[in-house]
């Protein structure tokens, strides 16, 4: 749900002090963000993009979390979170039982080497989910959990 202009000038008002620059909804630089996508099974096994930074900025992922929602997740190897360039997380279908809330470097959800897959993004690339193997079955959604600053 959008502001109305009123209530976005007495966020701007509230936030003039703050690090960041307010822009529409948005908060940039400094401020740590959380997403909370459902990603059906099929726009997994097509691939999703659930996060966009504004033009010219990067993501720096800080956790992921995945939760296999209406059944156990079957079929594909692995439900990955990917930059244009890597897969930042990787996470073990058997690991997506119905509920089961798996966060990244947990056993069955592997990251990128030496922390790789916490550092500052190339700017403007975007974030996605897909799979790895078989397509995603049985699970009617992945909920995907990102903890991210935009830098």
């Amino acid at each position: 749900m959008a502001l109305t202009s009123a209530q976005q000038a007495r966020l701007n008002q509230i936030c003039r002090g703050a690090k960041g620059l307010l822009l529409g909804n948005l908060v940039q630089d400094g401020h740590a963000f959380n997403l909370r996508h459902r990603v059906t099974t099929a726009e997994v096994n097509a691939g999703h993009t659930i996060l966009t930074p504004p033009s010219g900025k990067a993501v720096r992922v800080i956790d992921i979390t995945m939760i296999a929602i209406g059944g156990a997740a079957s079929g594909a190897t692995t439900i990955d979170v990917l930059d244009v360039a890597s897969k930042l997380l990787a996470v073990a279908v058997a690991a997506l039982t119905q509920s089961a809330v798996v966060r990244a470097g947990a056993a069955n959800a592997t990251v990128l080497a030496d922390g790789a897959s916490f550092i500052t993004l190339t700017a403007n690339h975007a974030i996605s989910v897909g799979k790895t193997g078989n397509d995603l079955a049985t699970a009617t959604a992945i909920d995907v959990i990102i903890t991210y600053a935009i830098e």
